[in-house]
């Protein structure tokens, strides 16, 4: 896999290869969004020719005149996005525009630690390669359930990943694929790629919400990713919401994330089965001596009451949070996303009643909240958009 990654030689030629990571584009209509002479931006494009990381792609249609020459990426570029989850990882590989090639799935349990679970997903990426999918890789990057340090590509002190804390995650990546690395939180990663292929497709200010084993946010302003200070932005999952909660991984109590995670989820599915609340819940742990948010789920697809309970109070408890960061931050979007978000239109309802009911009319008049639609790719292709950012980039 090793390879010696090109990069741009100057700011505008970033600029446009982040441009046509869009599409390719006639030199024309380049020159219609680029503040460069139509001689300099020849030049420019020219070089990238010659360096490898662009390619000619026929004409374009006449504009009245001599009919211009289209330029896109490379072919041959390939990026590698990496979403490790609590409970499972996901990989792919894209090309230059970050059109996924291949994505693979599997179960995996975070509690294994790093050495473990990184190996694991460059086996994944190697499957990859070897069903041809790329010989090398221009960049890859990383998402991990947990805050990072994304200066210095670590997790640090994330509640639920123990053993990971400072573990040079970037750097064991990058030197077992020989390629520049990226690593930052999960739900970054998903609101990135939702921002380049999703619902956030045309909307520069925005949340996304995850809802998995935790609870985390992404917020992108001005179509970046913003991480706070220490990179900690976001963490909404700790939020407390009950100062007599339940105890929360992270230590504290009546966090968010103890009363709607997936493990909370579970945890109240069980109590509620044992209390005669659902006969669904109830025989499913009898079989199989536990339950999990999917089972909740398909008990409220049958209409259980019990379950739809659960899903209501939660989603009360989400929107309530949700309610106070849309009045504090006004986003012209907000994306419900993850594992949990799966239970669909009985939790959506719920957060939309609670934000709109709780928030100013000025700040939720014209607030769509949805799901998700990227599912399980939404972590990968932020990934691959992620280390392009970087790869196409001047520094």
């Amino acid at each position: 896999m090793k390879r010696t990654t090109i990069r741009p030689e100057n700011v505008h030629q970033a600029a446009l290869l982040r441009l046509l990571r869009d599409g390719g584009r006639s030199r024309a209509e380049l020159g219609d969004v680029v503040d460069l002479s139509r001689s300099k931006l020849n030049v420019e494009l020219d070089r990238l020719l010659e360096l490898g990381l662009a390619e000619p792609d026929g004409l374009a249609a006449s504009r009245g005149g001599r009919r211009s020459g289209r330029v896109r990426l490379a072919r041959d570029i390939r990026f590698g996005g990496i979403d490790i989850g609590a409970t499972s990882i996901d990989v792919a590989v894209t090309d230059g525009e970050l059109n996924v090639l291949g994505h693979l799935s599997e179960p995996c349990d975070i509690k294994e630690g790093p050495a473990v679970v990184l190996d694991r997903a460059i086996e994944l990426l190697g499957k990859l390669s070897r069903d041809g999918l790329f010989t090398d890789l221009s960049g890859a990057g990383i998402g991990v359930p947990g805050p990072v340090s994304f200066a210095e590509g670590v997790p640090v002190v994330p509640p639920i990943m123990p053993g990971w804390d400072r573990y040079p995650v970037r750097e064991t990546v990058g030197q077992a694929l020989c390629c520049p690395t990226v690593v930052d939180n999960d739900v970054n990663i998903m609101a990135l790629g939702e921002l380049h292929a999703g619902v956030a497709r045309h909307v520069e200010d925005f949340l996304l919400v995850k809802i998995g084993t935790g609870i985390g946010c992404g917020i992108v302003v001005d179509s970046k990713i913003y991480r706070g200070v220490s990179g900690s932005a976001g963490d909404i999952g700790h939020i407390r919401v009950d100062d007599l909660g339940p105890v929360c991984s992270c230590g504290n109590s009546g966090c968010l994330e103890a009363y709607f995670g997936g493990a909370a989820l579970a945890r109240e599915a069980v109590a509620v089965a044992r209390s005669g609340g659902s006969p669904y819940l109830a025989e499913r742990l009898a079989v199989a001596g536990t339950l999990t948010a999917e089972d909740v789920a398909a008990a409220a697809a049958q209409g259980d009451a019990g379950a739809i309970g659960l899903i209501r109070d939660g989603g009360r408890r989400v929107g309530q949070v949700l309610a106070s960061l849309v009045s504090f931050f006004n986003p012209g979007l907000v994306i419900i996303a993850g594992g949990v978000a799966k239970l669909g239109h009985v939790l959506l309802a719920e957060i939309r009643s609670v934000v709109y009911r709780r928030s100013l009319p000025l700040a939720t008049g014209n607030l769509p909240i949805v799901l998700s639609e990227l599912g399980d790719t939404a972590g990968v292709i932020g990934a691959t958009r992620l280390i392009s950012d970087h790869v196409y980039s001047a520094n």
